[in-house]
């Protein structure tokens, strides 16, 4: 599951899929929503009767200003759930950083800066906040906890002459890894090349020169590439909808990450209802099977590999599945 605690969010970055006007994602979403304390604590209580086993807390807002997140975070690991986080890394510290020391599987900074006035630039913070967020990944990184500590670096115009100093940089401070991909500024696959197609090469050689900086416990992912101009998609159900299910701050449940705070990714309010009740509700699988991706997905999906990958489990010919 992805639970998103809060809608609330320390940062201004402009290209937020949530908070941008000229993509679908978000489009619903209310800036002050946040799930209230005692709901969320009915929503952990039944996803451990449930078995669910990994939540992700991601945004909408920024995930570690929600305040009872260290409380959420120690019951669900304590009752068998995995735990990770999204984040901009800036509230990394305190409370929040013990807990995702000793219980998270894995944390993920989101960046896009090479030092302080870049982060200025595109998040809309202070001159010395960069600073800040590196000094979190040096001291989470210092307690040699088994939280695997990575970085997503978002490739835009602006740093794309830089992802050797970032990575540099980042290397230094303790993580484990850092993934770059590009920049989304669009709903359109084609839209989205246009504005990296002139970026290529320059990025393509800055990649290449990090990834030298690559050793036992240092890796450098390499997720930049063109996207597929069309999103249309042929199948008709989504099986992954039956995998990952999100949560948002605003207690309304949506079909995944990619439609969450949408119209046409809702399935259904639990603010007056648990979410468990309404998991198994008729009206659920309902809306579920009903999902038609062909109609409801002309745009990047996360899940779309694995659904072809599902869809062509699922089709093949069962008497004939164990001939490998």
């Amino acid at each position: 599951m992805r639970i998103k605690p809060t809608n609330v969010c320390n940062q201004d970055c402009w290209y937020c899929a949530y908070k941008v006007s000229h993509l679908q994602l978000g489009e619903n979403m209310v800036e002050r929503d946040q799930i209230p304390e005692a709901k969320m604590f009915e929503i952990v209580d039944d996803v451990l009767e449930m078995g669910v086993r990994a939540i992700t807390f991601s945004g909408g807002g920024e995930p570690t200003v929600y305040k009872p997140l260290p409380e959420v975070v120690e019951k669900l690991a304590q009752g068998g759930v995995k735990v990770a986080t999204l984040t901009n890394g800036a509230n990394l510290k305190g409370r929040v950083a013990d807990a995702f020391a000793e219980y998270g599987t894995w944390v993920r900074i989101s960046i896009d800066a090479w030092d302080g006035p870049s982060y200025v630039k595109a998040r809309g913070v202070k001159d010395d906040d960069f600073d800040k967020v590196v000094q979190n990944m040096r001291d989470f990184s210092a307690r040699n906890s088994r939280c695997v500590l990575g970085i997503s670096f978002i490739i835009t115009a602006d740093n794309a002459d830089h992802i050797v100093d970032a990575v540099r940089t980042f290397k230094s401070a303790g993580v484990n890894h850092v993934k770059l991909s590009g920049t989304v500024i669009s709903n359109s696959g084609a839209e989205n090349n246009d504005y990296h197609r002139p970026l290529m090469q320059k990025v393509t050689a800055q990649i290449e020169e990090a990834k030298k900086l690559a050793s036992a416990d240092f890796a450098v992912i390499d997720h930049y590439h063109e996207l597929e101009e069309r999103f249309n998609k042929s199948y008709t159900t989504c099986p992954f909808l039956q995998f990952l299910t999100v949560i948002g701050g605003d207690q309304k449940v949506y079909t995944c990450q990619d439609k969450a705070y949408t119209d046409l990714g809702l399935l259904g309010d639990i603010s007056n209802q648990r979410f468990k009740d309404f998991w198994f509700s008729e009206a659920n699988r309902q809306r579920l099977f009903a999902f038609d991706p062909s109609q409801n997905c002309a745009h990047h999906c996360v899940a779309h590999t694995k659904n072809l990958a599902i869809l062509d489990y699922l089709a093949m010919d069962k008497e004939h599945g164990m001939f490998v």
